[in-house]
């Protein structure tokens, strides 16, 4: 065995053991044991470099000739909301690519050890500076072609504090009337809107759309 791949091997040992006492502790055991060292740096030529079809999948995927470890790639999950105060609004104009100085709602991609509640009001302070209250979920909008799924909630704020954060060139409060409809960044924003402004229960909307996220 390829002395890189020792951690490798070392985790799977531990997992298997862990494993009779329930999956709660193989977990555990799985994550007292580095999936990269230095050594991996140094080396590019053991890791997951070859592309096959691993037993049991039917797809392609990475996969490390030396230990069999396989690499997963997976969907992003951008989490955001749609907050209110007054009756009105809280977007945020962007201040980095893609779609630089359009509006949109505050939203990004999930961390990890996060609820998607969690990560939504942390978007919101991030981009807005604003502290919320979840109230419900809005619907999950779906892009395939790029492996996004957008999950968006209704919000309304704490209070009327908020502020342009790093990523944002400005932030306000809109009536509905007063939503820059035509410059807002993404489809996934308007169709969130429109869902809001309808009401309806949560659903699950899937796009092929290219042009925007």
């Amino acid at each position: 065995m390829n002395e890189l791949c020792i951690p490798r091997f070392k985790l799977a040992q531990a997992g298997k053991s862990a494993k009779e006492s329930g999956w709660v502790a193989w977990w555990v055991a799985c994550l007292s044991f580095p999936r990269h060292t230095a050594a991996m740096s140094e080396n590019t030529a053991t890791g997951p470099i070859i592309e096959t079809i691993p037993e049991g999948d039917d797809r392609p995927r990475l996969m490390c000739p030396d230990c069999g470890y396989i690499e997963y790639h997976n969907p992003k999950m951008v989490v955001g909301a749609i907050c209110t105060w007054e009756d009105k609004i809280l977007l945020c104009r962007r201040a980095i690519e893609p779609r630089i100085g359009h509006w949109t709602l505050p939203a990004g991609f999930m961390e990890l050890d996060e609820t998607m509640a969690a990560g939504a009001a942390r978007e919101v302070w991030e981009e807005a500076r604003a502290e919320i209250d979840i109230d419900r979920l809005i619907g999950i909008y779906e892009i395939p072609h790029v492996s996004h799924v957008y999950v968006f909630f209704s919000a309304r704020m704490t209070g009327p504090s908020f502020a342009a954060g790093p990523e944002s060139q400005d932030v306000g409060l809109f009536a509905w009337s007063e939503i820059p409809w035509d410059d807002l960044a993404f489809a996934s924003v308007t169709w969130a809107l429109e869902q809001y402004r309808e009401g309806h229960s949560a659903i699950v909307h899937g796009t092929h759309e290219k042009s925007k996220k």
